[in-house]
């Protein structure tokens, strides 16, 4: 796969980046006037299916074992709730995503993909994959990598931020299915929008914060009203 190879020679230029910029190469056309917005999406839950790829590698791996169903999933952590149907089920949930090709591998949420190629051709907007990858990393950073690669294309590698910590980035959107996002800076520069997902959606948020049901749900204007 000629992406790997690429992929393989960009992966020393990750940064914890508190100002990027923009270096996607695309011509930049129709979108509403107004400031210049930086937009940061999320990868796990936001754009590639995590909660349904581990359900499916949890269940070939472990055919025996009980499961949380999607309809089931509460909370961000997948490992604590299966440690809370058997203590030895948290490691082995583990285990899926520690694997090699987990991330690789993983499926794109519907619209997702094409949301963000969309957004970064709008006027005056940059857009960021800005994901956090797991301790354990002998294989997830490349495979993000690879995955961005695959589904966003090449010029999209340069604008992956790979970081633990989300809350010292810079941005005026930061679109992700956590619920809480805590760091050393208490008072992050952009608002979370939350990506609603299984483990989430029975959250009631204040209405001082918002919430992305799909995208099929109306992010445009979420980003328009950020321009003024």
């Amino acid at each position: 796969m000629l992406f790997l190879s690429r992929t393989t020679r960009l992966l020393g230029r990750t940064a914890l980046l508190c100002d990027p910029v923009n270096r996607t190469g695309v011509k930049m056309s129709s979108s509403p006037s107004g400031k210049r917005l930086r937009v940061l999406v999320d990868m796990d839950g936001v754009l590639a299916d995590f909660e349904g790829g581990f359900l499916k590698k949890y269940r070939a791996r472990y055919p025996d074992e009980p499961y949380v169903s999607l309809e089931d999933r509460r909370g961000f952590w997948v490992s604590t709730q299966y440690g809370e149907l058997r203590r030895d089920l948290c490691e082995k949930a583990i285990s899926i995503w520690e694997s090699k090709d987990f991330f690789m591998e993983l499926e794109p949420l519907p619209g997702g993909v094409e949301a963000v190629k969309e957004m970064a051709k709008m006027e005056n907007t940059d857009v960021f994959i800005c994901t956090s990858p797991i301790k354990h990393y002998q294989h997830c950073q490349y495979e993000k990598y690879a995955w961005v690669e695959k589904h966003l294309g090449v010029d999209f590698v340069d604008q992956i931020i790979l970081t633990r910590d989300k809350t010292v980035i810079s941005g005026d959107i930061l679109i992700d299915d956590k619920p809480d996002i805590l760091g050393v800076e208490p008072s992050p520069t952009w608002e979370h929008i939350l990506f609603t997902t299984c483990h989430n959606k029975h959250l009631l948020l204040s209405p001082a914060h918002r919430r992305l049901l799909s995208w099929a749900d109306d992010w445009r204007a979420m980003l328009d009203s950020k321009r003024h």
